[in-house]
C-alpha cells in the first residue's frame, strides 16, 4: 500500500478505530504517550514512517529527508525533552520541499507563528523558544528506527495521527487493520444514528438481558455480550 492509498482510507476512519481494530486482531496497540498535540487543529495524516533520532543538529534531519518518499511522515525522537525545541520553520520548509506529509515530534517545536503560516501538519508535545544548546555525538543507525515514548517504530510501520494521538501499524498488517476498522466504524455509525433517532444504547445492546445473564454467570463480561451481538462499542 502506498502513502496516497493509506491516507485516503484513513480519511474515513480515526485513530480510535485503528486502535480498536488492532485489539480485535490481537495486535499490540502501538501508540504515542498521551499529550500529543496538533499545531494546526484538526490535522489528520497517515503515511509511512520515516524515523530519525535528534542529537542537537539539523543535519540529521537533512540526511533523513534524502530517503523520503512523497507522503512519508518524519518521526523525530528527541527523547520527550521539554527544555528545548528540536524543529522549527526551516526544518518544516525543507520537509515540505521533499513531499513529506507531516512532522511527528517526541519533543518540542519552535517558530510557532511561522510554522502556522507554512501550514505543514506538525504534532508535538509543546513549544519552546530555545533550540539545542549543544550538539551531541550521533549514534550509529540514527535514521530508520526510533523509540517514541516507549514505542519502537521503523520504516516498516505506518503512522496514523489525528486529534486523539498517533497509532502505528506494521505494513504486514495494514490491510487487515483497515478492513477491521471499517467494519467497526460501520457498526458504530449505525448505533450512533439509532441513538439520534431515539433508540438508546440500553435497548440496542440488550442491556437488561446482559444483566440477567451476568446475575447467573458472574464471570460473564459485557465485552463477551457485545461480541455475541456483533456490536463493537468496546474491544
Amino acid at each position: 500500500m502506498n502513502n496516497s492509498e493509506c491516507s485516503e482510507l484513513f480519511n474515513r476512519l480515526s485513530t480510535p478505530l485503528i486502535a480498536d481494530a488492532c485489539i480485535r486482531l490481537k495486535l499490540p496497540v502501538r501508540s504515542m504517550p498521551a499529550g500529543l498535540t496538533a499545531l494546526l487543529p484538526g490535522s489528520k495524516v497517515a503515511g509511512r514512517v520515516l524515523p530519525v533520532k535528534h542529537y542537537g543538529s539539523v543535519d540529521i534531519f537533512l540526511e533523513a529527508m534524502l530517503q523520503a518518499r512523497p507522503g512519508d511522515i518524519l518521526c523525530i525522537d528527541d527523547r520527550g525533552r521539554n527544555d528545548q525545541a528540536c524543529i522549527g520553520d526551516l526544518t518544516a520548509l525543507e520537509a515540505r520541499s521533499y513531499g513529506i506529509a507531516a512532522l511527528l515530534v517526541w519533543g518540542c517545536h519552535r517558530d510557532t507563528d511561522e510554522l502556522l503560516r507554512i501550514g505543514l501538519p506538525i504534532f508535538s508535545y509543546g513549544r519552546h523558544p530555545s533550540g539545542p544548546q549543544k550538539p551531541e555525538p550521533a549514534e550509529p543507525n540514527s535514521i530508520g528506527s526510533v523509540n517514541l515514548g516507549g514505542t519502537a517504530i521503523d520504516t516498516n510501520d505506518y503512522a496514523f495521527i489525528d486529534s486523539d494521538g498517533a497509532v502505528f501499524v506494521d505494513q504486514d498488517h495494514i490491510n487487515d487493520v483497515f478492513a477491521t476498522a471499517k467494519q467497526i466504524c460501520e457498526v458504530e455509525s449505525k448505533q450512533a444514528q439509532l441513538v439520534r433517532d431515539g433508540q438508546n444504547l440500553h435497548s440496542q445492546l440488550m442491556f437488561d438481558e446482559y444483566l440477567k445473564k451476568r446475575a447467573l454467570e458472574p464471570s460473564f463480561t459485557f465485552r463477551e455480550h457485545l461480541r455475541a451481538l456483533a456490536k463493537s462499542i468496546e474491544e
